[in-house]
Order: structure tokens, then sequence, then C-alpha cells
């Protein structure tokens, strides 16, 4: 480290508190014009560096039982989204899930925040984090954390001034990239609704039932767990990539297992497709070799069997991936998407007669999908390198090694 600069703890530098919330909080919460802000995680979503406003607020008689913080502080979350610094341009109440770090004169706000999030800093926070489900962060374990700056807040603002300008250009760069991958995406999308929608004059309308030998789901239940018994309990997790995953899948006893196979029977070619959750719509093919696995399903997978002689399986994916939107139904309460199995087999589609032309435009799609999922890789490979330099120019400007021709 260079000689001008300094080495402390963060409990050495700043005045570390910890929020505190008034229980139970919604006996406090208000939406009256005297009401003041309340500060929480979800306030921050999408945020990345300034804090301006709140959704809720909070009664004065809660205030007093919370802990303040005001404009220019900054703010450090201890649990869940643990160690994102944020600088406050409004002022409000925090709760126990945060930290209010109150710096000293020496130390500029805006250097300080770019010091939290540099790699070093994140390293040293996130090893600290405890519990198994809900990590957090104590107060004292909070204020050994090290760190290094230089004594001058001149050369801390000129730090900054390279950092933003850096930043600012990296961060333009993502978003180019981010609307290319879009666009890659999009691409794909708009020539698949345009198969489907532009039928030839050999097509037909069917029911998807009607081309399909069975449309079925998993075990509306559980089953016992059996160590290495080779007997699969596959859930919506292990439907991936357009095939299997057995690596890690759960296991049962046999007895289960012949049970829920009685139910799905699952073989070669059967479409996997994952009816409930964030994955909702997701599709695999069942392998050749599925036998050698012994696998069944829980409820979150449907098994749909098409009818070789009718319908392509691969020509069934693609319609489904078209058609997801129109099939996907939102439970009431738990905002949960849903696949109704019932709507799946009365489900409209058209297809050619010719499975020739089905296997055609299976061809047509599966290329088209190559291209862009080279596209995808190559936009998500930037995004990662953008990512890798903004962590790398921040090592260098914590090392006291920043100057603009550094990172030309």
């Amino acid at each position: 480290m260079r000689k001008e600069w300094d080495r402390k703890t963060l409990g050495e530098v700043c005045i570390v508190e910890r929020g505190s919330s008034p229980r139970p909080i919604d006996n406090y919460i208000t939406d009256s014009d005297d009401g003041v802000n309340w500060i929480k995680i979800g306030d921050t979503k999408g945020v990345t560096k300034y804090l301006y406003s709140t959704r809720q607020k909070i009664t004065k008689e809660g205030a007093r039982q919370s802990r303040f913080v005001k404009e220019d502080d900054i703010i450090l979350s201890n649990s869940m989204s643990f160690g994102n610094p944020f600088i406050m341009k409004t002022q409000g109440y925090i709760h126990d899930g945060w930290f209010v770090l109150r710096l000293p004169e020496y130390l500029d706000s805006e250097y300080f925040y770019y010091l939290i999030t540099s790699p070093n800093v994140q390293k040293q926070i996130q090893s600290l984090a405890s519990g198994a489900i809900v990590k957090n962060i104590s107060g004292d374990l909070v204020r050994k954390v090290n760190l290094s700056f230089p004594k001058n807040i001149s050369e801390q603002k000129r730090i900054v001034e390279i950092l933003d300008e850096t930043f600012a250009a990296i961060n333009k760069a993502k978003v180019n990239v981010e609307k290319n991958l879009q666009n890659a995406k999009e691409l794909f999308e708009g020539y698949l609704q345009n198969v489907f929608a532009n039928k030839g004059k050999d097509w037909e309308e069917k029911r998807l039932g009607d081309v399909c030998s069975l449309i079925t789901d998993g075990k509306h239940g559980d089953c016992e767990n059996a160590k290495d018994s080779g007997y699969y309990f596959l859930s919506a997790k292990d439907v991936r990539n357009g095939t299997l995953i057995f690596d890690g899948a759960r296991q049962i006893k046999k007895v289960g297992f012949e049970e829920t196979h009685r139910r799905t029977n699952l073989k070669p070619g059967d479409i996997c497709m994952v009816n409930t959750g964030a994955t909702i719509g997701r599709m695999s093919i069942a392998p050749d070799d599925i036998r050698t696995y012994k696998s069944t399903f829980q409820k979150s997978v449907a098994v749909i069997k098409t009818i070789p002689s009718l319908i392509n399986n691969f020509y069934c994916c693609y319609l489904l991936k078209s058609d997801l939107k129109k099939l996907v139904k939102v439970s009431s309460g738990t905002a949960v998407p849903n696949l109704l199995l019932g709507d799946l087999k009365k489900h409209l589609i058209n297809l050619p007669k010719s499975l020739k032309e089905q296997q055609y435009i299976v061809a047509k799609l599966d290329e088209l999908y190559e291209e862009t999922n080279k596209l995808e890789i190559i936009y998500k490979e930037k995004l990662n390198s953008l990512e890798e330099l903004k962590k790398s120019i921040l090592q260098k400007a914590f090392n006291g090694e920043l100057t603009m021709a550094s990172i030309v």
C-alpha cells in the first residue's frame, strides 16, 4: 500500500449502528401525510447506488422505536441480500435488516460507496455472513472489516471521478449488450409465433388430447427417500436444457417408484414439461436411455405422450412453447402460474397432416434456435466480461494503482 494511504477497520473510521423495527410493524405502517419514510430492502430493487424514495411510511410513534438515517448516510444491508451499500438521498428510518454507517469528515461518501463494493471488502463481508438459511452480519463483525483509503480527500475524489466516468461507459456498453441479447431472444420468439400463426393448406386443427395417448402429471404426494436406490423421483429443477438431469436428483424406495410409475410410465421420447412455478413451460424430451434410470416425477412436471403417427414430439414442444401464454393460469391468492391438465388436453392446435412437413418445420426451428443460442452465449459472455472489468478496476482503485492510463 502507498505511504499516503491509511489502513483501518470499518469500526475505526465509522459509527456503525443497526436499525430497529417497532413490532408488530403492521401496527405502525401508515398512509398519513405526517408519516415518515420506512426504508425496506424492497425499496432498493433496481437501485444501484442512490436511494431516493420509499414505498411505505410509519407513524412518528413507530419512528421513536427505530433508527433515523439522514441524507448522504450510507446504509448497508445485513440480511438476505447482505453486504449491499446505498447512499441515502432522502431521510427516514431503518429496521434491523440494515446498518447505517456514519462517516467522518475525512472520508468522501462517494469514495466509501465504491470502497464497500470493491471485491476485497465484499469478500470480507460475505465471509462474515452467518446462518444456514437467512444469512446475516452482526455489528461487531462488520466493524472488523479492513479498509484502505487515501488520507487526502482530494485523492479520494479523484478516484471517484475516474470510476464514475469509467463505469458510465461500462454501463452504457452493458445496456447495448443487453439490448442485443433481448433482440436475439425476440428474433427466435417472433419466428416461432409466425410459424404456427400462418398455417398451410394441408394443416388441420385438433385438440392436443386427440394426438396424444396420455397427458398426466407426477405424484400428488410424497415418497420415502432411499439414497442410491437407483429409483429417481424427478422434479421441475431436474427438467433442464432439453433433457433430464439425474446428477443430484432425489431417489426413493422401489415401492414408491412403482406406485408413481404406473401413473407416468415414462418412456423415451415422452415430453416432460414443468407445469407450475417460475420455470413453467420448460421442457425436455425423455432420452433413449431413460429406462436405465428408472424415473418418475413429482406433480410439478407434466408428462405428454404424443402419438408418433400423428404428431412429431419435437414439433409438439415448439408448438406448446409458442402457445404457453395462452395456457398459463395464475392461482388466485398465491400468484403462482400453473398449467392445468384439462386445459392441455382441450387445447386447440394447428399441425400439418404430413409428418415430413412437421419434421421440416422442426429442422428450421432447430437451426434458428442454435444460431440465436450462439448469439445469447456471446452476449452473456460479454456481460460477464464487463462485470469482471468493473471488479478489476475497483481492485486497482483500492490498491492505489488507478489512473486513466491504467484502464484504457
